[in-house]
C-alpha cells in the first residue's frame, strides 16, 4: 500500500507531538512536514526530546501557504489552539482533495462541512467526510460513557457527570494551575456546569435520542498527574445489571478500542493507549459508568489518527496498537 503524505500545523506542543509518535511509526504515512513559529529551524527532537534518534524533521516556520498547497499532500492536521483553526482555514485555500483533521474546538457543531470525528458515533460519515472535527477528550470520554444509553432510548432523567483530567489537558503554555508546586498533591474543581465540551455532548446525544431533554450536570476536576481521564457518569437505569452490560457490549462491537470491563478499572490501564475502557455498575436504580482514556491518544492525537485511517481506508487500527504504562 502506498504511502500517504501529512502535514502537522502546530507540531510543537503536546498534542503535536503525540502525533509525530504515532505518524512516525504508521506503515503507511509520510511526514511532509511539522510547523511551529515558535521553533522554526529547530530539530523535532529539541521540543520533543524523546524522540532524538527517531526523527530528522525539522520544524518548519513562517507562511504557511506554499506548505498547504504543495503537490501530493494528502492531509494536514490542525493542532493550533482554539480559534486558531478557524483563522487558518479562513485565510488558506485548502485543496477539497487534502483531508483536514481539526483538533481544536473551531468546528465541532459541524459548520463549513466538518464532520464530527467520534468513530463510535458516526464512523460512516467519517469515511466519506473531507473534513473532520476531533471531539475533545473529556467529550470523548463522557459521550463513549452515555451513546448506548441515548441509542436504545434509555436516557430519562438528568445525566451526573463528576470526571478529573491530567495536567496535559491544559496545553504545553505554563499557568499556574499546570505549575508542579501547584498542581502536586492537589486537586480542585473548575468550569462546574459551564465546560466547553458540554455542547458536543448533547450534540452527540440528541442525535442519538432526539427527545432528550434533561441535564448534564458536569464537574470537572482537575488531577495531580499528567495524562488520563476518568468520568464517573450516572443516570437512573430500570433494568438490571446485566442487560445494561450486554446493552454497551452490544453497542460497541466492531469498534477495536471501546471495551467494556465486568472489573474495575483505572486510568494506567489506558495511558500511552487509543482505548476507553468502560465499566458499570447499578445502585439503587442508578447505573454508574465509568470511564477511562488517555486524553492525548483517544482524546486528541490517537482519536485524529483513527480518523485518518477511516478516510484513508487503512485498517482502523493501524499505527495505534500501544501499549499502556500499566505501572
Amino acid at each position: 500500500m502506498n504511502k500517504i503524505n501529512v502535514g502537522i500545523i502546530g507540531g510543537a506542543g503536546y498534542t503535536g507531538g503525540e502525533l509525530l509518535r504515532i505518524l512516525l511509526n504508521h506503515p503507511f504515512v509520510n511526514i511532509a512536514f511539522t510547523h511551529s513559529n515558535s521553533q522554526a529551524g529547530k530539530p523535532v527532537w529539541s521540543t520533543h526530546t524523546d524522540l532524538l534518534g527517531d526523527t530528522d524533521l525539522t520544524f518548519s516556520g513562517g507562511e504557511t501557504s506554499d506548505l498547504v498547497a504543495q503537490e501530493g499532500l494528502d492531509a494536514i492536521f490542525l493542532c493550533s489552539g482554539h480559534g486558531a483553526s478557524a483563522t487558518f482555514i479562513a485565510s488558506h485555500d485548502v485543496s477539497d482533495d487534502v483531508m483536514v483533521i481539526d483538533l481544536s474546538a473551531d468546528f465541532r457543531d459541524e459548520h463549513d462541512d466538518f464532520v464530527y470525528g467520534l468513530p463510535e458515533l458516526q464512523r460512516e460519515r467519517i469515511q466519506e467526510a473531507t473534513r473532520i472535527a476531533n471531539p475533545g477528550c473529556f467529550a470523548t470520554s463522557i459521550q463513549l460513557a452515555l451513546l448506548p444509553l441515548a441509542k436504545a432510548g434509555k436516557l430519562t432523567d438528568a445525566v451526573q457527570i463528576s470526571a478529573i483530567t491530567g495536567s496535559t489537558g491544559a496545553g504545553q503554555a505554563l499557568v499556574p494551575t499546570t505549575g508542579f508546586t501547584w498542581r502536586n498533591n492537589n486537586v480542585s474543581i473548575y468550569k462546574a456546569f459551564t465546560h466547553q465540551h458540554l455542547a458536543e455532548i448533547r450534540q452527540s446525544i440528541t442525535q442519538l435520542e432526539p427527545d432528550f431533554k434533561a441535564a448534564i450536570n458536569f464537574v470537572p476536576y482537575r488531577g495531580d498527574f499528567t495524562r488520563g481521564i476518568m468520568a464517573n457518569v450516572y443516570t437512573p437505569f430500570s433494568g438490571t445489571l446485566e442487560e445494561a452490560r450486554q446493552l454497551y457490549k452490544e453497542y460497541y462491537v466492531g469498534h477495536p478500542f471501546t471495551h467494556v470491563s465486568d472489573s474495575p478499572i483505572d486510568i494506567k490501564q489506558v495511558v500511552n493507549t487509543n482505548k476507553c475502557l468502560l465499566s458499570l455498575e447499578l445502585h439503587d436504580g442508578q447505573l454508574l459508568i465509568t470511564s477511562v482514556i488517555d486524553n492525548l491518544t483517544k482524546g486528541a492525537s490517537g482519536q485524529a489518527v483513527q480518523n485518518l485511517n477511516l478516510v484513508f481506508g487503512f485498517p482502523e487500527d493501524t499505527g495505534l496498537r500501544l501499549k499502556s504504562v500499566a505501572f
